[in-house]
C-alpha cells in the first residue's frame, strides 16, 4: 500500500471495497491481528482503519466476540433536509414506493389540538402510509393536515403523487421550512409486523411539523423508521463570533 494517502485510510479503501463487493450484512470481519498479518500493517493502522469504518456506518463491533459487516451499505439518508421521502430515494438510486394504509377525516381532539394548532372539534386530514424502497418496507407514517387548507384532497389524489408535490402544485402551499425531532425507541407488534421486522427490534421515531410561507403549520407527520436502513446526518454550521 503506497500512495500519497495515508495509510489506515488506504486500507480503509480496501476494506470498503471487500466488503460492498463480497461481504454480506453480519458477515463476520477477520480479527486485527488477522487483519495486521494479511495487510502487513500495524495493529494501530488496523485500528483507525476499523473505526473510519465504524464511523461510515459500514461496520459494527460485538463485545467479546469481533467486527461484523453492518447492514446499513448505502449513504445516509439526510432526513434533517429532505422534505421528499421519494426524492430522497431517487437520489440513492432506489425505486420509491408508497402504500396507504388508511385515509380518513376526523374531528380535532384536544391532544391534536395542541399539537397541530386547530381549534377543538375542526376537521382534520388523518394519512397512514406505509414507505417503501425497492419493495423493502422503510418507514411507516401517520400525517395530520388541516382540512381547511387541504379542501377536497382525496385518496386518489395522493396515491398519484408526492404529497409535497400536492403542496405546492394542487393548493400552491410553499413550504418555508419544518422543525424535526426524533428519538430511538423499538417497535411494537403492529409496526414491526408493517415494517417486517421482529417485535423489539431498534426503531426511529420522527416527528416533523411543516410550516409555510405564512408561518402557519400546514403538517404535522409522526414517522418510525427501521433503524438498520436509516442513519440521521445533521450538518451544523459554526456561529462567528466576534470579538
Amino acid at each position: 500500500m503506497t500512495n500519497q494517502q495515508p495509510l489506515y485510510m488506504q486500507m480503509v479503501d480496501l476494506l470498503e471495497m471487500k466488503i460492498r463487493k463480497s461481504m454480506a450484512p453480519n458477515d463476520k470481519l477477520l480479527s486485527e491481528r488477522e487483519l495486521s498479518e494479511t495487510y502487513g500493517v500495524s495493529r494501530i493502522t488496523v485500528r483507525l482503519a476499523l473505526k473510519e469504518l465504524e464511523i461510515r456506518g459500514l461496520i459494527y463491533k460485538k463485545q467479546g466476540k469481533g467486527t461484523y459487516v453492518s447492514g446499513i451499505k448505502e449513504p445516509a439518508t439526510d432526513l434533517s433536509s429532505a422534505y421528499s421521502f421519494t426524492e430522497e430515494m431517487q437520489k440513492q438510486g432506489r425505486k420509491p414506493q408508497t402504500k396507504i394504509i388508511s385515509f380518513e377525516k376526523m374531528a380535532v381532539t384536544p391532544y391534536l389540538s395542541s399539537l397541530l394548532g386547530v381549534e377543538v372539534g375542526r376537521e382534520i386530514i388523518e394519512i397512514v402510509r406505509l414507505r417503501l424502497a425497492d419493495g423493502m418496507a422503510l418507514m411507516l407514517e401517520r400525517t395530520f393536515l388541516p382540512s381547511e387548507t387541504f379542501f377536497g384532497l382525496s385518496e386518489e389524489q395522493l396515491s398519484r403523487k408526492p404529497l409535497y408535490d400536492i403542496f405546492s402544485e394542487d393548493y400552491q402551499e410553499l413550504i418555508r421550512f419544518a422543525e424535526e425531532e426524533f428519538y430511538a425507541s423499538i417497535a411494537l407488534d403492529y409496526e414491526a409486523s408493517l415494517l417486517e421486522i421482529k417485535k423489539g427490534d431498534p426503531v426511529l421515531h420522527l416527528l416533523r411539523k411543516t410550516y409555510n410561507d405564512k408561518n402557519l403549520m400546514i403538517e404535522y407527520t409522526f414517522s418510525i423508521a427501521r433503524a438498520d436502513q436509516f442513519r440521521y446526518r445533521i450538518t451544523h454550521q459554526p456561529t462567528l463570533v466576534k470579538s
